[in-house]
């Protein structure tokens, strides 16, 4: 697998690895036409395990690389770091203030960005896509960075990075598909709105790997944005979605489990 990754343009290797990111999404959605569909237990240890590898990857993914590539740019290796990191929770908090969207479990009437009219499967889905524009950045930023053959960034670790968000990304897709079926929607609906929801990040890496191959002085910044954006959503959103059942340890050990896995993928692989 690495061999056939290594003749290929960082770009293309994004985009694929975005691809099977989606397709793990897919997956969880499809679980929606089980006969039996997973409990609400099941879901919020799944959110939780979703949260663990997040913050894992934010920081031997994306923070610990990026201060290392930024020690040679003759400016102190935190201000990269820390700047990009920063800059990535602004962003999404932008984003999250201004995209209708709906969180997990909860009612229409709680809303969050521009007001709107639009259905609340609509704004579910939108929830859910929020999560994932940091995700498929992160995945797309790591292959660009390979192309600097810089040390900290190599072929092995965004591998790495794109198994463990794929891992993750299928309690996301049956985050969506399930709850709306049980709504009322039917399969065919429930399921097209759980895939569509990790469509986003394709185009995220593709951008991503795009813009840190043409200026490469960038790359810790932007490594950092990523990591940044993905602790804005495991924060605001992951984290609280899954604590709000009544199984709030349940969850909790789940986002350990999801730390423990993606730490052993980065440290084995990269």
């Amino acid at each position: 697998m690495m061999e056939t990754l290594q003749g290929l343009h960082p770009v293309f290797q994004a985009f694929l690895a975005t691809c099977f990111t989606w397709l793990v999404t897919a997956l969880g959605a499809g679980t929606v036409f089980l006969a039996r569909q997973p409990s609400r237990k099941m879901l919020d240890i799944m959110l939780g395990f979703a949260a663990g590898v997040m913050i894992a990857a934010s920081y031997w993914s994306l923070l610990a690389p990026a201060i290392e590539m930024a020690e040679g740019q003759g400016v102190p290796a935190w201000i990269p770091a820390a700047v990009g990191f920063l800059a990535g929770g602004v962003f999404l908090r932008l984003v999250d203030k201004f995209l209708p969207h709906l969180h997990l479990f909860l009612p229409r009437s709680e809303a969050e960005g521009v007001a709107t009219t639009w259905r609340r499967s609509t704004l579910f889905v939108l929830a859910i896509t929020l999560h994932n524009i940091p995700e498929g950045l992160a995945v797309g930023v790591a292959f660009g960075a390979v192309a600097a053959g810089l040390p900290s960034a190599t072929l092995p670790a965004a591998v790495a990075l794109a198994i463990g968000i794929g891992i993750q990304n299928f309690p996301e897709g049956m985050a969506v598909s399930v709850p709306l079926r049980r709504d009322g929607l039917s399969l065919t609906k429930s399921f097209m709105a759980g895939q569509m929801s990790g469509l986003v990040e394709i185009f995220a890496g593709v951008i991503g790997a795009a813009t840190v191959m043409i200026s490469q002085p960038i790359l810790p910044y932007a490594l950092s944005f990523a990591a940044g954006a993905m602790i804005f959503v495991v924060v605001e959103e992951v984290i609280p979605e899954s604590q709000r059942g009544n199984h709030a340890d349940s969850a909790t050990m789940g986002t350990m489990l999801g730390f423990a896995v993606m730490m052993i993928l980065d440290v084995a692989l990269g």
